[in-house]
């Protein structure tokens, strides 16, 4: 059984036997089709670990805190799913230009008050991202949680995250790449 394999089988005992708030029950895991609509609907593909995640435990409703968000429709917490969330912040960093929302970085988990667990799709590990909006401004509301998908599920596994009791000292760095990665370029006039 490779490392990833033994992950997952852990990840779904935990899935099996808690539920994070707002969550009577462990929801049935997606089809490949719906991991094939979502992908469209982003127009990126997802990581790897995360569609297994979605494919193999279920379609949201584990993980640490809220719990993973649904991949295309509504939670019973009333949590807007995963596609539907990146798509409105897209839209919104749009039409806020001072708030923009970065290309391939996926909301996958609320924490509250705004706050998101957010997979980078593009990053080579699928870095997980903390979005906290309360900054004062865009650039200082993206910190890096994990390195990787991997080792977040590792961390809440192992009930060793910054949103622990016991890691009330834990700041994260901030995400170097917010900047890059929201950078539009203007299009000459005609």
């Amino acid at each position: 059984m490779t490392e990833i394999e033994q992950l997952l089988a852990r990840v779904g005992t935990e899935a099996r036997n808690t539920r994070p708030w707002g969550w009577p029950s462990l929801p049935e895991p997606v089809d490949a089709a719906s991991v094939l609509r979502a992908e469209a609907a982003l127009g990126f593909a997802l990581p790897p670990l995360l569609a297994a995640l979605y494919l193999r435990i279920g379609d949201g409703g584990f993980g640490p805190e809220y719990g993973l968000l649904p991949l295309l429709d509504g939670s019973p917490s009333g949590e807007p799913a995963a596609v539907p969330q990146y798509l409105a912040h897209r839209e919104s960093g749009r039409k806020d230009p001072d708030w923009p929302w970065p290309e391939g970085v996926l909301p996958i988990s609320h924490w509250g008050c705004g706050m998101y667990a957010c997979v980078d799709c593009r990053s080579p590990e699928a870095a997980v991202l903390l979005f906290e909006p309360n900054a004062d401004e865009a650039d200082h509301a993206w910190y890096v949680d994990a390195p990787g998908l991997e080792a977040w599920l590792r961390v809440w596994l192992e009930g060793t995250g910054w949103y622990e009791e016991s890691s009330d000292d834990t700041d994260l760095p901030p995400w170097p790449d917010f900047r890059v990665r929201t950078r539009t370029t203007a299009t000459p006039a005609s």
